[in-house]
Protein backbone atom coordinates (compact mmCIF):
# COMPACT_ATOMS: atom_id res chain seq x y z
CA UNK A 1 0.00 0.00 0.00
CA UNK A 2 1.92 2.96 -1.00
CA UNK A 3 1.26 6.25 0.41
CA UNK A 4 -1.41 8.83 -1.47
CA UNK A 5 0.28 11.84 -0.86
CA UNK A 6 3.22 11.51 -2.80
CA UNK A 7 4.12 15.20 -2.72
CA UNK A 8 4.49 14.97 1.05
CA UNK A 9 8.20 15.85 1.40
CA UNK A 10 9.00 16.05 5.24
CA UNK A 11 10.72 13.38 7.31
CA UNK A 12 8.95 10.18 7.45
CA UNK A 13 8.08 9.07 10.87
CA UNK A 14 9.03 5.99 12.47
CA UNK A 15 5.66 5.83 13.83
CA UNK A 16 2.03 5.64 12.14
CA UNK A 17 -1.04 5.31 14.66
CA UNK A 18 -4.19 4.64 12.92
CA UNK A 19 -7.32 5.30 14.60
CA UNK A 20 -10.77 4.79 12.22
CA UNK A 21 -13.60 6.84 13.89
CA UNK A 22 -17.00 6.59 13.41
CA UNK A 23 -19.52 8.69 15.10
CA UNK A 24 -17.01 8.92 18.00
CA UNK A 25 -17.13 13.06 18.72
CA UNK A 26 -17.32 12.08 22.68
CA UNK A 27 -13.32 9.97 22.51
CA UNK A 28 -11.82 12.34 19.70
CA UNK A 29 -10.37 15.16 21.77
CA UNK A 30 -9.18 12.60 24.83
CA UNK A 31 -7.78 9.78 22.32
CA UNK A 32 -5.60 12.53 20.64
CA UNK A 33 -4.44 13.88 24.01
CA UNK A 34 -3.43 10.83 25.56
CA UNK A 35 -1.86 9.51 22.09
CA UNK A 36 0.44 12.44 22.02
CA UNK A 37 1.72 12.50 25.58
CA UNK A 38 2.26 8.35 25.25
CA UNK A 39 3.76 9.35 21.89
CA UNK A 40 5.83 11.84 22.68
CA UNK A 41 6.98 9.47 26.02
CA UNK A 42 8.71 7.20 23.09
CA UNK A 43 10.64 9.19 21.66
CA UNK A 44 10.69 8.81 18.42
CA UNK A 45 9.03 10.58 15.56
CA UNK A 46 5.36 9.97 15.11
CA UNK A 47 2.17 10.81 13.16
CA UNK A 48 -1.56 10.15 13.89
CA UNK A 49 -3.55 9.21 11.08
CA UNK A 50 -7.19 9.49 12.23
CA UNK A 51 -9.77 8.35 9.72
CA UNK A 52 -13.52 9.49 9.79
CA UNK A 53 -15.36 6.98 8.45
CA UNK A 54 -18.52 8.53 7.27
CA UNK A 55 -19.45 9.93 10.82
CA UNK A 56 -22.65 12.18 10.86
CA UNK A 57 -21.63 13.92 13.97
CA UNK A 58 -18.96 16.52 14.97
CA UNK A 59 -15.70 13.90 14.59
CA UNK A 60 -14.70 15.11 11.57
CA UNK A 61 -15.11 19.01 12.55
CA UNK A 62 -13.14 18.08 15.78
CA UNK A 63 -10.51 16.01 13.73
CA UNK A 64 -10.21 19.21 11.63
CA UNK A 65 -9.41 21.24 14.43
CA UNK A 66 -6.61 19.01 15.88
CA UNK A 67 -4.89 18.97 12.50
CA UNK A 68 -4.98 22.70 12.45
CA UNK A 69 -2.56 22.75 15.22
CA UNK A 70 -0.80 20.14 15.17
CA UNK A 71 1.76 18.68 11.80
CA UNK A 72 2.17 15.38 12.93
CA UNK A 73 -1.76 14.83 12.71
CA UNK A 74 -3.31 13.00 9.34
CA UNK A 75 -6.99 13.48 8.89
CA UNK A 76 -8.40 11.33 6.15
CA UNK A 77 -12.53 11.52 5.38
CA UNK A 78 -13.81 8.76 3.53
CA UNK A 79 -17.23 10.04 1.64
CA UNK A 80 -19.75 7.47 3.36
CA UNK A 81 -19.21 4.29 5.86
CA UNK A 82 -17.08 2.13 4.23
CA UNK A 83 -16.55 0.12 7.39
CA UNK A 84 -14.09 -0.44 9.92
CA UNK A 85 -11.29 -2.59 7.28
CA UNK A 86 -11.62 -0.30 4.30
CA UNK A 87 -11.23 2.82 7.02
CA UNK A 88 -8.01 0.86 8.22
CA UNK A 89 -6.95 0.17 4.31
CA UNK A 90 -7.30 4.02 4.11
CA UNK A 91 -5.11 5.17 7.12
CA UNK A 92 -2.68 2.67 6.26
CA UNK A 93 -2.30 4.29 2.78
CA UNK A 94 -1.99 7.59 3.53
CA UNK A 95 0.34 6.90 6.72
CA UNK A 96 4.20 6.90 6.20
CA UNK A 97 5.40 5.76 9.11
CA UNK A 98 8.18 2.75 9.14
CA UNK A 99 5.76 0.99 11.89
CA UNK A 100 1.85 1.24 11.81
CA UNK A 101 -0.41 0.54 14.88
CA UNK A 102 -3.99 0.21 14.73
CA UNK A 103 -6.35 0.87 17.25
CA UNK A 104 -10.14 1.62 17.91
CA UNK A 105 -11.42 5.13 18.44
CA UNK A 106 -13.51 4.79 21.60
CA UNK A 107 -11.35 4.65 24.21
CA UNK A 108 -11.40 1.23 24.57
CA UNK A 109 -7.78 0.80 23.86
CA UNK A 110 -5.58 2.79 26.42
CA UNK A 111 -2.45 4.34 24.25
CA UNK A 112 -0.28 4.00 27.36
CA UNK A 113 0.32 0.04 26.17
CA UNK A 114 1.65 1.52 23.13
CA UNK A 115 5.18 0.79 24.79
CA UNK A 116 4.53 -2.50 25.18
CA UNK A 117 4.12 -3.16 21.02
CA UNK A 118 6.98 -1.08 20.57
CA UNK A 119 9.11 -2.92 22.47
CA UNK A 120 8.16 -6.11 20.33
CA UNK A 121 8.77 -4.46 17.16
CA UNK A 122 12.23 -3.76 18.36
CA UNK A 123 12.32 -7.11 18.77
CA UNK A 124 11.92 -8.22 15.04
CA UNK A 125 8.14 -8.94 14.84
CA UNK A 126 6.35 -8.03 11.98
CA UNK A 127 3.00 -8.35 13.80
CA UNK A 128 2.11 -7.51 17.60
CA UNK A 129 -1.21 -8.33 18.48
CA UNK A 130 -3.14 -7.21 21.65
CA UNK A 131 -4.97 -10.01 23.87
CA UNK A 132 -7.90 -9.08 25.96
CA UNK A 133 -7.11 -11.13 28.58
CA UNK A 134 -9.67 -10.18 31.10
CA UNK A 135 -12.31 -9.01 29.02
CA UNK A 136 -15.67 -7.52 30.79
CA UNK A 137 -18.28 -7.00 28.04
CA UNK A 138 -21.24 -10.00 28.09
CA UNK A 139 -20.48 -13.38 29.15
CA UNK A 140 -22.86 -15.01 26.60
CA UNK A 141 -23.20 -12.38 24.22
CA UNK A 142 -19.38 -11.31 23.28
CA UNK A 143 -17.02 -13.47 25.60
CA UNK A 144 -18.11 -17.18 24.81
CA UNK A 145 -18.98 -16.48 20.53
CA UNK A 146 -15.62 -14.75 21.02
CA UNK A 147 -13.60 -17.40 22.28
CA UNK A 148 -15.11 -20.08 20.21
CA UNK A 149 -14.05 -17.80 16.78
CA UNK A 150 -11.01 -17.30 18.15
CA UNK A 151 -10.18 -21.08 18.91
CA UNK A 152 -11.74 -21.61 15.43
CA UNK A 153 -9.64 -19.40 13.81
CA UNK A 154 -5.88 -20.56 15.32
CA UNK A 155 -6.85 -24.04 14.08
CA UNK A 156 -7.52 -23.39 11.06
CA UNK A 157 -5.21 -20.76 10.36
CA UNK A 158 -2.52 -22.34 12.04
CA UNK A 159 -1.30 -19.10 14.15
CA UNK A 160 -1.99 -19.50 17.78
CA UNK A 161 -2.99 -16.29 19.18
CA UNK A 162 -5.67 -15.66 22.04
CA UNK A 163 -7.97 -12.90 20.35
CA UNK A 164 -7.95 -12.33 17.00
CA UNK A 165 -10.37 -9.76 16.90
CA UNK A 166 -9.41 -6.53 18.71
CA UNK A 167 -8.51 -3.87 16.50
CA UNK A 168 -4.78 -2.96 18.83
CA UNK A 169 -2.37 -4.53 16.60
CA UNK A 170 1.20 -3.27 15.41
CA UNK A 171 2.76 -3.83 11.86
CA UNK A 172 5.58 -3.27 10.36
CA UNK A 173 5.66 -1.52 6.54
CA UNK A 174 6.57 -4.13 4.52
CA UNK A 175 4.29 -6.35 5.88
CA UNK A 176 1.10 -4.26 5.53
CA UNK A 177 2.09 -3.65 2.01
CA UNK A 178 1.83 -6.96 1.06
CA UNK A 179 -1.74 -8.05 2.51
CA UNK A 180 -4.86 -6.60 0.53
CA UNK A 181 -7.65 -5.32 2.83
CA UNK A 182 -11.85 -5.15 2.05
CA UNK A 183 -14.75 -6.48 2.64
CA UNK A 184 -15.95 -5.78 6.51
CA UNK A 185 -14.03 -7.52 9.54
CA UNK A 186 -11.34 -9.00 7.57
CA UNK A 187 -8.96 -6.89 9.42
CA UNK A 188 -9.37 -9.05 12.62
CA UNK A 189 -7.93 -11.86 10.53
CA UNK A 190 -4.51 -10.26 9.33
CA UNK A 191 -2.22 -12.29 11.63
CA UNK A 192 -3.80 -15.30 9.82
CA UNK A 193 -3.13 -14.22 5.99
CA UNK A 194 -0.03 -12.88 7.22
CA UNK A 195 1.28 -16.45 8.13
CA UNK A 196 1.03 -17.36 4.84
CA UNK A 197 3.58 -15.03 4.03
CA UNK A 198 6.10 -16.33 7.06
CA UNK A 199 5.38 -13.26 9.18
CA UNK A 200 7.26 -13.17 12.65
CA UNK A 201 3.96 -12.77 14.88
CA UNK A 202 3.83 -12.20 18.93
CA UNK A 203 0.98 -10.94 21.25
CA UNK A 204 1.07 -8.67 23.91
CA UNK A 205 -1.64 -8.47 27.04
CA UNK A 206 -3.43 -5.14 27.14
CA UNK A 207 -6.39 -4.47 29.49
CA UNK A 208 -10.20 -4.12 28.39
CA UNK A 209 -11.59 -1.16 29.33
CA UNK A 210 -15.34 -0.53 29.31
CA UNK A 211 -16.46 1.93 26.69
CA UNK A 212 -16.67 5.24 27.80
CA UNK A 213 -19.08 7.23 25.84
CA UNK A 214 -20.91 6.64 22.75
CA UNK A 215 -22.42 3.25 22.14
CA UNK A 216 -21.45 0.17 20.31
CA UNK A 217 -21.59 -0.86 16.61
CA UNK A 218 -21.33 -4.31 17.60
CA UNK A 219 -23.72 -7.09 18.55
CA UNK A 220 -24.85 -10.80 18.09
CA UNK A 221 -25.09 -10.69 14.29
CA UNK A 222 -21.46 -9.81 14.64
CA UNK A 223 -20.90 -13.47 15.45
CA UNK A 224 -22.44 -14.21 12.34
CA UNK A 225 -20.56 -12.58 10.20
CA UNK A 226 -17.14 -14.03 11.86
CA UNK A 227 -18.78 -17.49 10.74
CA UNK A 228 -18.45 -16.57 7.38
CA UNK A 229 -15.36 -14.88 7.74
CA UNK A 230 -13.53 -17.90 9.06
CA UNK A 231 -15.19 -19.52 6.46
CA UNK A 232 -13.27 -16.46 3.83
CA UNK A 233 -9.97 -16.41 5.64
CA UNK A 234 -9.76 -21.03 5.47
CA UNK A 235 -10.32 -20.35 1.94
CA UNK A 236 -7.91 -17.66 1.45
CA UNK A 237 -4.81 -19.54 3.20
CA UNK A 238 -5.51 -22.49 1.25
CA UNK A 239 -6.75 -22.01 -2.09
CA UNK A 240 -6.29 -17.73 -2.44
CA UNK A 241 -3.51 -18.23 -5.44
CA UNK A 242 -4.94 -21.19 -6.66
CA UNK A 243 -9.06 -21.50 -6.94
CA UNK A 244 -9.16 -23.62 -9.41
CA UNK A 245 -7.72 -26.53 -7.54
CA UNK A 246 -11.08 -26.05 -5.08
CA UNK A 247 -13.77 -24.99 -7.88
CA UNK A 248 -11.72 -27.45 -10.33
CA UNK A 249 -11.69 -30.49 -8.30
CA UNK A 250 -15.42 -30.22 -7.56
CA UNK A 251 -16.55 -29.46 -10.90
CA UNK A 252 -14.27 -32.57 -12.19
CA UNK A 253 -16.29 -34.54 -9.71
CA UNK A 254 -19.45 -33.52 -10.94
CA UNK A 255 -18.40 -33.86 -14.52
CA UNK A 256 -17.10 -37.52 -13.56
CA UNK A 257 -20.34 -38.50 -11.46
CA UNK A 258 -22.25 -37.08 -14.43
CA UNK A 259 -19.98 -39.20 -16.91
CA UNK A 260 -20.34 -42.35 -15.07
CA UNK A 261 -24.12 -41.80 -15.08
CA UNK A 262 -24.65 -40.86 -19.08
CA UNK A 263 -22.48 -43.84 -19.74
CA UNK A 264 -24.71 -46.25 -17.74
CA UNK A 265 -27.85 -45.19 -19.37
CA UNK A 266 -26.46 -45.87 -22.93
CA UNK A 267 -25.63 -49.57 -21.74
CA UNK A 268 -29.17 -49.23 -20.20
CA UNK A 269 -30.53 -47.81 -23.95
CA UNK A 270 -28.12 -49.38 -26.39
CA UNK A 271 -27.70 -53.32 -24.76
CA UNK A 272 -30.53 -53.37 -23.26
CA UNK A 273 -33.29 -51.58 -25.00
CA UNK A 274 -34.49 -50.47 -21.81
CA UNK A 275 -36.61 -46.95 -22.10
CA UNK A 276 -34.46 -45.00 -19.75
CA UNK A 277 -36.74 -42.18 -19.35
CA UNK A 278 -39.36 -44.38 -17.96
CA UNK A 279 -36.92 -47.15 -16.29
CA UNK A 280 -34.33 -44.30 -14.78
CA UNK A 281 -35.74 -41.13 -14.89
CA UNK A 282 -34.66 -39.84 -11.73
CA UNK A 283 -31.23 -41.16 -12.12
CA UNK A 284 -31.32 -39.76 -15.67
CA UNK A 285 -32.46 -35.92 -14.29
CA UNK A 286 -29.36 -36.55 -11.83
CA UNK A 287 -26.78 -37.31 -14.13
CA UNK A 288 -27.60 -34.29 -16.35
CA UNK A 289 -27.81 -31.88 -12.97
CA UNK A 290 -24.39 -33.28 -12.22
CA UNK A 291 -22.67 -32.48 -15.78
CA UNK A 292 -23.86 -29.17 -15.96
CA UNK A 293 -23.02 -28.29 -12.28
CA UNK A 294 -19.56 -30.00 -12.65
CA UNK A 295 -19.31 -27.67 -16.11
CA UNK A 296 -20.07 -24.90 -13.93
CA UNK A 297 -17.73 -24.97 -10.90
CA UNK A 298 -14.56 -26.02 -13.25
CA UNK A 299 -15.38 -22.17 -15.31
CA UNK A 300 -16.21 -20.54 -11.90
CA UNK A 301 -12.43 -22.15 -11.29
CA UNK A 302 -11.65 -19.93 -14.06
CA UNK A 303 -12.86 -17.16 -13.14
CA UNK A 304 -11.11 -17.31 -10.12
CA UNK A 305 -7.75 -17.58 -11.81
CA UNK A 306 -8.72 -14.77 -13.48
CA UNK A 307 -9.32 -13.15 -10.61
CA UNK A 308 -6.25 -13.83 -9.33
CA UNK A 309 -4.43 -12.61 -12.37
CA UNK A 310 -6.06 -9.59 -11.89
CA UNK A 311 -5.26 -9.37 -8.46
CA UNK A 312 -1.27 -9.32 -9.13
CA UNK A 313 -1.46 -6.78 -11.89
CA UNK A 314 -1.17 -2.80 -10.72
CA UNK A 315 -3.54 -0.23 -10.57
CA UNK A 316 -5.88 -2.24 -8.64
CA UNK A 317 -8.52 -0.68 -7.01
CA UNK A 318 -9.10 0.50 -3.23
CA UNK A 319 -12.07 -0.71 -1.35
CA UNK A 320 -13.04 2.83 -0.11
CA UNK A 321 -13.35 6.40 -1.58
CA UNK A 322 -11.56 9.43 0.05
CA UNK A 323 -13.29 12.65 -0.24
CA UNK A 324 -10.77 15.02 1.76
CA UNK A 325 -7.49 14.71 3.61
CA UNK A 326 -5.56 17.15 5.70
CA UNK A 327 -2.22 17.32 5.90
CA UNK A 328 0.16 20.28 6.46
CA UNK A 329 1.76 22.58 8.74
CA UNK A 330 -0.85 25.19 8.01
CA UNK A 331 -3.95 22.28 7.94
CA UNK A 332 -4.75 23.14 4.15
CA UNK A 333 -6.96 20.57 3.11
CA UNK A 334 -6.42 18.78 -0.36
CA UNK A 335 -9.88 17.82 -2.46
CA UNK A 336 -9.31 14.16 -3.82
CA UNK A 337 -12.36 13.58 -6.59
CA UNK A 338 -12.73 9.59 -6.99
Amino acid sequence: MASAESGYTLNVPKYSIVVPFHNEQDSVTELYDRLRVVMEQVGETFELVFVDDGSRDSTFPLLGQIAAVDSRVVVVKLRRNFGQTSALAAGFDHSQGEFIIAMDGDLQHDPAEIPKFVEKLKEGYDIVSGWREKRIDNLWMRRIPSRCANWAMSKLSGVELHDFGTTYKAYTRELIEDIPLYGEGLHRFIPALASWYGARICEVPIVNIDREGGTSHYGISRTIRVFFDLITIRFLLKYMMRPLHFFGGIGMGGIGVGSLVALWMVFEKIVRNINVMDAHGPMLVFGAVMLVSGVQMLAIGLLGELQVRHFHEPHSGQPYRVAKVIRSEAGEESEIHG
